[in-house]
C-alpha cells in the first residue's frame, strides 16, 4: 500500500507539471497562485482602490447580471479599474452594441452602450482604464493589429443615455491573437494576456504580451510596440487546452495577476490565478 501511494503521488505530480507549469516569462518571477473558482472567477479581475479600502474583484459566468442577461448581454469580460472607478465589459451575440457597466468611486452604477463601428468586431473581451481615468481601452477577439479606445464613461462621457463613441486606437506594430485582458502598469505600458492557441505569431502559445505606447494616451491614434515575454504558467492535473483569461496589475506592490482556466474536468478543481512579480 505504501509503495502504491508513492507511485500514485509521483504520477499525479508528473501529470501536473507535464503541460508546462514553469513557463518562461521574461522579466517576471512566478510568486505563487490562488485557486480560481470557475463560476465567478474565470473571466478576469481588477484591483479597486478607494478611500474605504482596496478590494480585488473578479468576474465569471456566475457574475453576469441577470437583468442584463435577459436583455441579451450574455458575456462578461475582464474588468478594469483606476482612481476608484470600476468597469465591467459586456457583449452580446448580435451586432447590436457593446455595454460597459461603470461603478463610480462612490459606488453608484450606470450602464453605457457603444454602437459598433462598421469595421468593429462585437467582442468586448476586456476593459482597461488608463491611470488618469480619462480613457477606456478594450479589445476584440481574433487576430488584430489594434486596441480600441473610448472616452472614459462616467468621467469624460457622463450621459449613459447617449452613445459612448469610439475615440481612437492603439495601433500595434505586431499582430496579436485572442487577447483576453490588458491592464496598465504605467501611463505608457500595458500588460496583456493572450489565449493564442496557435503560437505562430510569437513562437509560443498563451503568451504574456507587453505593449509599450509611443506616449501617454493623447486623444488620437498612438503606436503600441508589442513584445512577447513568453508563455504564461500552465499547471493542472489534467492535460489538454488551457484557457488564458483576464489580467490585473496591482500597483500597491507590483503584483501582476493572470487567470488561467484548467483543461476539461480540472477547470472546476485547479484553475488558478497566478501571481507574478518583476
Amino acid at each position: 500500500m505504501r509503495r502504491t501511494g508513492i507511485v500514485l503521488s509521483l504520477v499525479m505530480l508528473f501529470a501536473a507539471v507535464l503541460p508546462g507549469a514553469a513557463g518562461a516569462v521574461t522579466g517576471w518571477t512566478t510568486a505563487g497562485s490562488d485557486r480560481a473558482r470557475p463560476l465567478d472567477e474565470s473571466q478576469g479581475l481588477a484591483t479597486v482602490e478607494r478611500p474605504s479600502g482596496t478590494s480585488i474583484r473578479y468576474t465569471g459566468i456566475g457574475t453576469v447580471d441577470a437583468g442584463l442577461a435577459v436583455q441579451g448581454w450574455n458575456h462578461i469580460g475582464d474588468p478594469g479599474s483606476a482612481k476608484g472607478w470600476y468597469v465591467e465589459p459586456y457583449q452580446r451575440d448580435d451586432r447590436g452594441a457593446k455595454l460597459f457597466r461603470v461603478e463610480s468611486p462612490e459606488g453608484t452604477r450606470a450602464d453605457y452602450r457603444h454602437a459598433l463601428e462598421s469595421w468593429e468586431a462585437n467582442n468586448n473581451s476586456f476593459a482597461a482604464v488608463s491611470p488618469d481615468a480619462r480613457w477606456l481601452v478594450s479589445g476584440e477577439w481574433g487576430t488584430m493589429d489594434r486596441l480600441l479606445v473610448y472616452p472614459m464613461p462616467g468621467v469624460a462621457e457622463t450621459d449613459p443615455g447617449k452613445n459612448l463613441p469610439y475615440a481612437f486606437s492603439v495601433k500595434l506594430d505586431h499582430p496579436v491573437r485572442d487577447v483576453q485582458g490588458c491592464d496598465f502598469t504605467s501611463d505608457r505600458q500595458l500588460m496583456c494576456s493572450s489565449d493564442d492557441p496557435d503560437g505562430s505569431l510569437f513562437g509560443t502559445t498563451k503568451p504574456l504580451l507587453q505593449v509599450d505606447l509611443g506616449g501617454a494616451l493623447p486623444g488620437s491614434d498612438v503606436t503600441g510596440h508589442v513584445t512577447s515575454l513568453g508563455r504564461l504558467p500552465l499547471e493542472s492535473g489534467c492535460s489538454g487546452n488551457f484557457e488564458t483569461e483576464g489580467i490585473d496589475f496591482d500597483e500597491r506592490d507590483g503584483t501582476l495577476r493572470v487567470v488561467v482556466v484548467s483543461p476539461g474536468v480540472c477547470a472546476a478543481v485547479d484553475s488558478k490565478t497566478w501571481r507574478l512579480h518583476r
